[in-house]
C-alpha cells in the first residue's frame, strides 16, 4: 500500500462483488496506518472500519483484512422466555404420566411455552436486544445475523430476515442454519469464519425454538413431548485484534456429523419427499411429530460428547476443577456423566434443564447467558460448549470467560 494513502484522512474506493455489482469500502486513517503496520509485518492493536450504517463492510483485499484480526470474542449474551410456565402437573393427564415419572427420566420440573402475541421471532428479538445491550452494540453497528432453529415462524422464509426486519436493520444478510440440538454451534462456527476471514466484524447469532405448537400432547407422545419448551438465546460474535485471548475469546468451533443416525431422531411429515407432502392418514398416524429412539441417542451422546469434551481439556491443558460445562440441555444425566467422565465437579455444569426443558436451539446461548449473568462464569475461566442431537450432529466450543 502506497505511503501516498497516509496524507487522507481517508479512503473510499469500491471492489467488484460477483456479477459486476460493486460494493463501497471505506478505511479511517487510523485503519490506513495500521494497515501500513501489517505490510511491515507488524501486527496493530486495534481496527476500526467505518461502514454506512445496515450495510455490511466489503474489502479489495479480504486477505489483507484478516491479517488484522487474531480471533473472535463472544462480546454479549441474551436470553428470552415466553410469559407461561407449565409444570408437570399440567401436562400428567394428557400425557398419561406423572410428575414424578418425568423428573425420574428426564429432570424436568417445568418448561415455558408461548401464549398470543409470542412467537420464535418475537423470543428471538427480546434475546438478541439483551445480548446487544450486553455487548454495548447498536443494531445498526451489525454486520450479518445467523439464526439457528427446526421450528420457524414460517416454512419459507427463514427466521433470520423476520428477525432482521424486527430489529430494523436491512439490508444486512441473514441465514438460517439448521442443524436442531446442535444448531447455535454450527451458527456460532458460521460467525467466527465469517469474523476470521474478514467478511464481517460483528455478527449475530441466534437460537430460538418455539416447540410447544407442535407437540404431541397425547399419551402416544409422551416419552418426546415432555422434553421440550420455548425459548431464544442470543450472542454478539465480533473480532478481536489484541493477541491476548481476552474476555469471550474463542478457541475454533470443532463440528461432526453421522447421517446414519439420522432416523434416530427424526421427523419426515411434511416432507418433498412424499407425495403429497402430508396426508389425513400421516396426520391421524402422527407421523407430522417428532419419532425418537431415545436409548441409542442416549449412549452415542455420552460417548462422544465424552470423547470431545475430554479432548478439549487434554489439547488445551486445561485444569478439569476450573472448566465451566454448557452443554445441550435435552437430558440431566447425559450431561452428569459427561461431567463424571471428564472429571468436571457438579457445581461447574449447568443444568437449566429443570426449569426450562430442552429448547434445541436456544439451549446453549441461554445456559451461556444465566452462567455469565449469576457469575458461575468468571473472567479466564474456560468455557466449553457441547450438543449432540438429531442428524446424528455435534459440536463443541471452548470459550475464555
Amino acid at each position: 500500500m502506497g505511503s501516498s494513502l497516509m496524507h487522507d484522512s481517508s479512503v473510499e474506493g469500491r471492489c467488484s462483488a460477483g456479477g459486476g455489482s460493486d460494493r463501497r469500502w471505506q478505511l479511517g486513517s487510523g485503519a490506513l496506518r495500521r494497515l501500513e503496520r501489517v505490510a511491515r509485518g507488524a501486527r496493530p492493536a486495534k481496527l476500526a472500519l467505518h461502514r454506512t450504517p445496515g450495510q455490511a463492510p466489503a474489502f479489495e483485499d479480504r486477505r489483507t483484512m484478516s491479517s488484522l484480526v487474531s480471533g473472535a470474542r463472544i462480546s454479549g449474551t441474551g436470553r428470552a422466555l415466553p410469559a407461561r410456565q407449565v409444570t408437570n402437573a399440567e401436562l400428567a393427564s394428557q400425557l398419561g404420566s406423572s410428575h414424578e415419572w418425568m423428573v425420574t427420566r428426564t429432570g424436568i420440573h417445568t418448561r415455558y411455552f408461548i401464549g398470543p402475541g409470542e412467537s420464535n421471532t418475537s423470543l428471538a428479538l427480546e434475546a438478541s436486544r439483551a445480548a446487544l445491550a450486553d455487548a454495548g452494540v447498536a443494531p445498526t453497528e451489525l454486520d450479518a445475523i445467523v439464526f439457528a432453529t427446526l421450528s420457524p415462524d414460517m416454512v419459507f422464509p427463514g427466521n433470520g430476515v423476520l428477525l432482521q426486519e424486527a430489529l430494523g436493520v436491512a439490508p444486512i444478510p441473514a441465514i438460517d442454519v439448521r442443524n436442531q440440538c446442535s444448531g447455535f454451534l454450527y451458527a456460532l462456527s458460521v460467525a467466527q469464519a465469517w469474523v476470521l476471514s474478514g467478511m464481517y466484524r460483528r455478527v449475530l447469532v441466534v437460537g430460538s425454538e418455539v416447540h410447544s405448537t407442535g407437540l404431541d400432547m397425547s399419551p402416544r407422545g409422551r416419552n418426546v413431548s415432555l422434553l421440550f419448551g420455548d425459548g431464544a438465546g442470543a450472542v454478539v460474535v465480533e473480532a478481536r485484534t489484541e493477541e491476548s485471548r481476552g474476555r469471550g475469546a474463542l478457541e475454533p468451533v470443532e463440528l461432526g456429523a453421522d447421517g446414519r443416525g439420522a432416523r434416530l431422531l427424526y421427523c419426515d411429515r411434511p416432507g418433498a419427499a412424499a407425495h403429497p407432502s402430508i396426508t389425513v392418514e400421516d396426520l391421524e398416524a402422527g407421523r407430522h411429530f417428532a419419532q425418537m429412539d431415545g436409548r441409542p441417542v442416549f449412549r452415542r451422546a455420552v460417548e462422544l460428547l465424552s470423547e470431545k469434551v475430554s479432548a478439549i481439556i487434554a489439547s488445551h491443558q486445561l485444569d478439569p476443577a476450573q472448566v465451566v460445562l454448557v452443554a445441550h440441555q435435552s437430558n440431566r444425566r447425559i450431561n452428569e456423566l459427561v461431567a463424571q467422565r471428564a472429571a468436571i465437579p457438579e457445581a461447574r455444569v449447568m443444568h437449566t434443564i429443570e426449569q426450562w426443558g430442552n429448547t434445541t436451539a436456544g439451549s446453549i446461548p441461554m445456559a451461556l447467558d444465566l452462567a455469565r449473568r449469576q457469575g458461575t462464569v468468571k473472567p479466564g475461566d474456560p468455557v466449553i460448549m457441547a450438543a449432540f442431537g438429531s442428524g446424528l450432529t455435534w459440536g463443541t466450543a471452548l470459550m475464555w470467560g
